[in-house]
């Protein structure tokens, strides 16, 4: 990020690197949510659920409604090679079977590909690939097939699909068909499999992603979003959430502008159903990473407030954390979201800051990062804010993850508490002090955390002390800071700066010792 620091006035951009998030328009803004969705995404993948998903079991309402005998976990590698090579063998003979009984060989030969595709830890899809599965699999979902045929073709594409790189990237020739059995004309079955095969297609990279939009698939996956059937919504949410996830923005846009989509993350959001909340809170999450016109259309809608409902209501880690993101996107990205909907006094408001706090005390490293880095967008907003902040158990909490925390968690409580403490002045001018929040915040314990910041490798990180630092020096009453930024070492940390190769950073440090450490500090 620039430093857009007024010579003289290190405190100045405290308020203005959440000013800058906290604009719709701002390019940082943007940068800023697109990295954090990014970052989060890598944690849902890591951490929480696959971006790709292998389907072991029928999907809800279709005939194979039991596992049948021959449905079992196998155990021997070559064992399963074998069957796999037999089975695609099988699944080309069957291709070209005619007359009376050929329909159930077709689906025979679809299962027996499918089961072994579906039965083991590690599927045997290499085998199945270097068979000749997919161009066969190709030709059974063509138009005109049985709803059984189709169904059981686009599962056996969706396990393949599940694979490493190379493998769903093998599935390319299949798109097309499965795109188009996305469709009205299909059954609700068919086109629930068709996308799950196409989420795992396009959790595997950008330039998937790109052909699968090139080709048509937003628009029917949206439809679907709007299903009665909880489970084809949920696939269909989880679908568009790979497919929108980024880098390139222009999926989320094209996304938002499609009618009924927001009508349908509203719908699904309202719903008991917290696996299917999951999912459309991650296409929240893209969409207000990635677009501002879906961040506008968002905060002006009920989504913020089902958001803080479902935070303050579940405990469901894998609920939490896409509600917390988006939520924090929204307060980042727009400003109507804090001066409009958490307007101090507000039941809504006071359910939000209760969900944050729950947020900074939980074991979670994930959950206290996105409630500090949403409480410190929400403390840049107005004075009533920032005393709304203070006043609660937010203050001592994010106290105790500056001295405490993972470093990425302390530098996101730092600019809380720095916020916390100061309100714009003018331009050119540094920020107003707000003497009882820093106080408050020091005898708290949170200057031995700022001084830390000093002494971090990370430029923003030391910048953000320094900034501190300053407020004390200025403003702690009776002339006292200087000293309490002495006896914590202060000096020392902020003399490193003396010959950076950092220009901002070494005025700045330079110019605070000698102001504040000049020839007459001591005297009386």
């Amino acid at each position: 990020m620039a430093d857009t620091n007024a010579p003289g006035s290190p405190a100045s951009s405290l308020q203005n690197h959440r000013y800058a998030i906290k604009s719709s328009v701002h390019n940082t803004a943007a940068s800023r949510r697109r990295e954090q969705a990014i970052a989060i995404g890598k944690e849902r993948r890591e951490a929480l659920m696959r971006a790709k998903r292998v389907c072991r079991a029928p999907l809800s309402g279709s005939d194979e409604a039991t596992v049948e005998d021959g449905d079992m976990v196998i155990d021997e590698k070559a064992d399963l090679e074998t069957r796999t090579a037999q089975a695609v063998e099988e699944l080309k003979s069957a291709l070209s079977s005619q007359g009376k009984g050929a329909q159930k060989k077709k689906i025979e030969a679809l299962r027996a590909v499918r089961r072994v595709l579906s039965q083991s830890e590690i599927p045997p899809i290499q085998v199945a690939i270097k068979a000749g599965a997919v161009p066969l699999l190709v030709q059974y979902m063509s138009f005109g097939s049985s709803d059984e045929q189709l169904l059981e073709a686009a599962w056996c594409l969706t396990n393949i699909a599940a694979g490493e790189p190379e493998e769903t990237k093998s599935v390319l020739p299949a798109l097309p068909l499965l795109v188009a059995h996305l469709g009205e004309k299909s059954s609700t079955l068919v086109a629930e499999q068709c996308a799950w095969a196409i989420g795992n297609v396009a959790g595997e990279g950008a330039d998937l992603r790109s052909t699968l939009i090139a080709q048509g698939a937003l628009w029917p996956l949206a439809r679907l979003m709007l299903s009665s059937k909880g489970s084809t919504a949920r696939t269909a949410a989880w679908a568009l959430s790979n497919l929108i996830k980024g880098p390139d923005p222009k999926a989320a846009y094209e996304l938002i502008n499609i009618d009924g989509v927001l009508n349908a993350i509203i719908r699904n959001l309202e719903k008991a159903d917290e696996e299917l909340a999951t999912e459309v809170a991650w296409v929240v999450v893209y969409l207000s990473a990635l677009s501002e016109k879906a961040i506008s259309l968002i905060v002006r809608s009920h989504v913020p407030q089902l958001l803080i409902g479902r935070l303050l209501a579940s405990e469901n880690l894998q609920l939490l954390i896409p509600v917390l993101r988006g939520l924090g996107n929204l307060v980042a990205g727009d400003e109507y979201m804090v001066d409009s909907i958490l307007i101090v006094g507000n039941s809504i408001t006071d359910q939000a800051l209760s969900s944050l706090i729950k947020c900074l005390k939980s074991d979670n490293r994930v959950l206290r990062k996105e409630a500090s880095w949403a409480l410190s967008n929400i403390a840049a907003g107005s004075f009533e804010h920032k005393k709304l902040i203070f006043t609660s158990e937010a203050t001592p909490s994010l106290i105790h993850l500056l001295t405490s925390a993972q470093f990425d968690i302390r530098k996101e409580a730092a600019y809380t508490l720095g916020n916390l403490c100061v309100v714009p002045a003018g331009s050119t001018e540094p920020p107003n002090i707000i003497t009882e929040h820093l106080v408050s915040i020091i005898n708290g314990g949170a200057l031995p955390g700022f001084i830390n910041l000093v002494r971090s490798a990370d430029i923003e990180s030391a910048r953000l002390g320094l900034q501190f630092l300053e407020l004390v020096m200025r403003g702690y009453p009776n002339g006292q800071g200087p000293q309490l930024v002495e006896r914590g070492d202060g000096i020392e940390a902020m003399e490193r700066f003396q010959f950076h190769e950092n220009e901002a950073m070494r005025n700045m440090a330079n110019g605070l010792v000698d102001k504040y450490f000049g020839e007459d500090y001591g005297l009386e």
